[in-house]
């Protein structure tokens, strides 16, 4: 859920997260509002208010599991897996993992990608949840629910530091009921 639906709406740090995301107009391509989370990382109070939320959330809710989406859920991911005592396990792209894997492909706006897991990363049980840095169109964090469920984890919830405004209605719940947990609501225009 954003964060208006989370309770979150009158914290007083959102304001702070989300001045430090810098918008990027036609970025990669034209047409696109990137939203570049580097600005956030300069800013050790904004950063810090980030990986906090996500802390406050899920301490007390028995996550085993802290599965960061390659890149940017590497940022945040190890950070809050330590500090609610689970261990963070990547989800990469192909190929950069060494060991054995489990591949989840998916469907892009421009093609197709792919997410791999190391075998024996997650056990059977365990809850689990997916951090990102940003939900667009759902289909990272879909692939990403496929994988963990497929080596048997519980995935409790995606949480990512932005959702973007005109996706919204369409990402109330992300795919098989999993609630978000974005909170720098951003305007993509």
């Amino acid at each position: 859920m954003f964060a208006a639906e989370n309770g979150l709406k009158s914290d007083p740090r959102l304001q702070g997260i989300s001045e430090a995301i810098r918008v990027v107009p036609h970025f990669p391509k034209q047409g696109i509002m990137f939203q570049d989370i580097t600005t956030l990382l300069l800013d050790h109070k904004a950063f810090k208010d980030t990986v906090d939320i996500f802390v406050d959330r899920y301490r007390g809710m028995n996550i085993s599991v802290v599965a960061g989406v390659e890149a940017r859920g590497f940022v945040f991911g190890p950070a809050i897996a330590l500090a609610i005592g689970a261990k963070f396990v990547p989800l990469r792209k192909p190929r950069k993992l060494p060991g054995k894997v489990i591949s989840e492909a998916y469907e892009l706006e421009y093609g197709t990608d792919c997410l791999e897991i190391h075998v024996g990363a997650v056990q059977p049980g365990e809850r689990a949840i997916v951090i990102d840095d940003l939900v667009a169109t759902g289909g990272t964090l879909s692939a990403a629910i496929r994988l963990l469920e497929r080596v048997g984890a519980e995935v409790i919830e995606c949480a990512c530091v932005i959702g973007v405004r005109e996706v919204k209605v369409h990402l109330q719940v992300c795919e098989n009921d999993y609630a978000q947990a974005d909170f720098a609501e951003k305007d993509d225009t």
